[in-house]
């Protein structure tokens, strides 16, 4: 399955970013994101892309239901 992950960037270098959850942290590319994103600003990555840009509220309910449905207890 693929999921795309709400992810708040840490750095930003030209069209690169690295983006933290959890302390993951993931590289990827801005090229498929018309936003303009800065350092704080919320992303869903998917593939090594950002492919959309959410605010902090969404992206928090988003992280929140994603850790309901992903429990690793679920998944042994």
């Amino acid at each position: 399955m693929c999921v795309g992950v709400p992810m708040q960037v840490v750095s930003v270098a030209g069209t690169e970013i690295v983006a933290e959850i959890d302390g993951v942290k993931r590289e990827a590319s801005l090229m498929l994101l018309a936003d303009q994103v800065q350092i704080g600003d919320f992303v869903i990555v998917h593939a090594g892309f950002a492919i959309a840009k959410l605010d902090e509220a969404d992206a928090r309910q988003t992280i929140a239901l994603m850790r309901e449905v992903f429990r690793p207890e679920d998944l042994a």
